[in-house]
């Protein structure tokens, strides 16, 4: 079975800090600060539901490196140390439709835990 959600691209543009993923002529170019406030990795997500830990003053971090992790993922190589998180073809691909929705909710746990974004 084909994965449909499996990036035509990938595009590293490391001087904007950002990851550029095209499905087909879809477009999405994510911040390597998402990125990293949504790494799948256990220090971010912990270890079950309500057991995510908001990540602070990740404003300014960049990516790396990548490296296909498989058939199915992405690791992420984040220029503060961060690499444990595999993103799965899938993650990606709702991390990239659902970008609002997920940026307003970072946003959103941000101002609720009283941290003002550096930028």
């Amino acid at each position: 079975m084909e994965n449909t959600n499996l990036p035509t691209e990938i595009t590293l543009h490391q001087q904007s800090k950002s990851l550029e993923l095209a499905y087909g002529q879809q477009r999405y170019n994510l911040s390597a600060e998402y990125l990293r406030v949504y790494s799948p990795s256990a220090e971010v997500r912990g270890h079950g539901a309500g057991q995510e830990v908001l990540q602070l003053d990740k404003e300014n971090v960049g990516i790396n490196q990548l490296e296909p992790s498989g058939n199915y993922a992405l690791k992420i190589y984040f220029d503060d140390g961060h690499d444990s998180g595999l993103f799965t073809w899938d993650y990606l691909y709702e991390l990239s439709t659902k970008y609002d929705a997920h940026w307003q909710d970072y946003l959103n746990r941000l101002e609720k835990a009283g941290h003002k974004r550096q930028g």
